[in-house]
């Protein structure tokens, strides 16, 4: 079930379209889910559908085309390594190895501490600056060698630590 606030933070986005395209809102309705219960579980599919008055399998279309939504559930930080020709003759498999190896985790892994998913994921759209990777869907993380992966790694380790939000 859909928390209040989540349909009220819902309700400011359909408030952004004429009352008769609500679907127009999914997009955002599903970010909504997503950052409450950090995945978009079949039953969150039917939820916003519902709420939103379109076919369940619509839903379900948007969430599995985009890869920003997590079909299951994931680490506190979710990090999408750019594998795309670009970022490959940057160093973006070396990057990814290096990752995998440093996490103990293989792509579409989480670490067995819960805070770490490693993915791989299609242009980010900053190909010069390659190897990059996205944290949480929201932070780029640029010129990924192994020195700026080990601050990368140490830097979220302490935030999750303190406590901090996650980025």
């Amino acid at each position: 079930m859909l928390s209040e606030s989540t349909r009220q933070r819902i309700d400011r986005e359909l408030a952004k379209y004429p009352a008769d395209q609500k679907q127009s809102a999914v997009i955002a309705a599903l970010s909504i889910v997503q950052l409450e219960r950090g995945w978009i579980s079949a039953e969150s599919e039917a939820e916003v559908a519902e709420y939103l008055g379109m076919p369940a399998i619509a839903v379900h279309e948007v969430v599995t085309f985009y890869n920003m939504f997590n079909t299951r559930p994931v680490g506190r930080f979710k990090l999408n390594i750019c594998t795309n020709l670009p970022c490959q003759l940057g160093g973006g498999a070396q990057a990814a190895q290096y990752l995998s190896e440093k996490l103990g985790i293989g792509l579409g892994e989480t670490s067995a501490d819960g805070l770490f998913t490693l993915q791989e994921c299609e242009c980010l759209g900053a190909c010069g600056d390659a190897p990059v990777a996205l944290v949480n869907d929201r932070r780029m993380c640029s010129f990924l060698s192994p020195e700026r992966i080990d601050a990368l790694i140490d830097s979220l380790r302490s935030q999750a630590k303190s406590g901090g939000q996650a980025s």
